[in-house]
């Protein structure tokens, strides 16, 4: 994490400001943890990764493997105190996601280059100059990287522990990476002047997201979706389809632009192995407020 990023993100408990104890810094912040003076909140920084989870206890039960493979990262005792109890309080031990969620990462990297990313360069490109960005479910970084190119500061937030080690690998001076649930607010009412968020509709509860995503937006609002609700662990509960998607933007006054307003089926290719190829067709809208 870089310690510039400190005074933009918040407590995800109670959206206070947080403090750093660094325990390894080289250009940025390594190892360390984040504290909420006003909650008693807590969030470790593990391989320049912060981890804004509300639970840790919670994130963990469907993360064992995960929780393990941060205990022998993790140098500081401090850390791994934490880490040790929060695997020692989990309620309940889900399905263990930590080999889908690295599964994925090499699925996204053999995927690069398609023509719904070269679509979306060229949107980028011809954007007014953005100062702040985020982007919603970022993954491996590969979008953030390119709008890091164009723009301003990129923001970039999942909560794939592997996705986002592959996205530092990037090296990108104006991007960081944050560990979190989009619809815990890591950046409070903040708004950024570009918010991104690229095939996730049917991993984050849609009503919920747009309405974070709504306040967010000072600008700018570049979204597309396949439209595949049995993608990811499981389905969401509202579904939203292109037309839907389009009527509650235009009820929460965004004007869609780029010749957006009409559905659009652009191919996106997922190399998922050897012998299997997911073909989507993607609809895209751009949006300004």
């Amino acid at each position: 994490m870089h310690e510039s990023s400190l005074q933009y993100i918040r407590c995800v408990k109670c959206a206070q400001s947080l403090e750093l104890e660094a325990f390894e810094k080289k250009t940025e912040i390594v190892e360390g943890l984040l504290s909420c003076t006003s909650c008693n909140g807590t969030y470790p920084i593990i391989l320049s990764i912060p981890i804004l989870v509300e639970d840790l206890s919670s994130f963990f039960s469907i993360r064992a493997k995960l929780g393990g493979y941060i205990l022998l990262h993790t140098k500081n005792q401090k850390i791994k105190s934490l880490i040790k109890k929060s695997l020692h309080d989990i309620k309940k031990i889900g399905d263990d996601t930590t080999d889908l969620e690295k599964n994925w990462v090499q699925i996204y990297k053999k995927s690069r280059h398609s023509v719904f990313e070269n679509k979306v360069k060229n949107i980028v490109q011809r954007l007014a100059k953005c100062n702040f960005i985020i982007e919603h479910g970022c993954s491996i970084g590969t979008m953030s990287d390119m709008l890091a190119r164009y723009h301003g500061m990129v923001f970039g937030v999942d909560k794939s522990f592997f996705a986002l080690l592959e996205a530092k690998k990037h090296r990108t001076k104006n991007m960081d990476f944050f560990l979190a649930d989009s619809l815990s607010k890591p950046f409070g009412s903040m708004k950024f002047d570009l918010v991104v968020a690229l095939n996730v509709l049917e991993l984050i509860e849609p009503l919920k997201f747009l309405k974070v995503i709504g306040m967010q937006t000072r600008q700018f609002l570049l979204l597309s979706d396949p439209y595949d609700y049995e993608r990811g662990k499981s389905s969401v509960k509202t579904r939203l389809d292109e037309k839907i998607l389009r009527t509650k933007l235009k009820q929460m006054k965004f004007q869609l632009i780029g010749g957006t307003g009409k559905p659009s089926f652009i191919s996106w290719k997922l190399n998922v192995n050897s012998r299997l190829e997911l073909s989507y067709k993607v609809d895209l809208i751009l949006a300004v407020v």
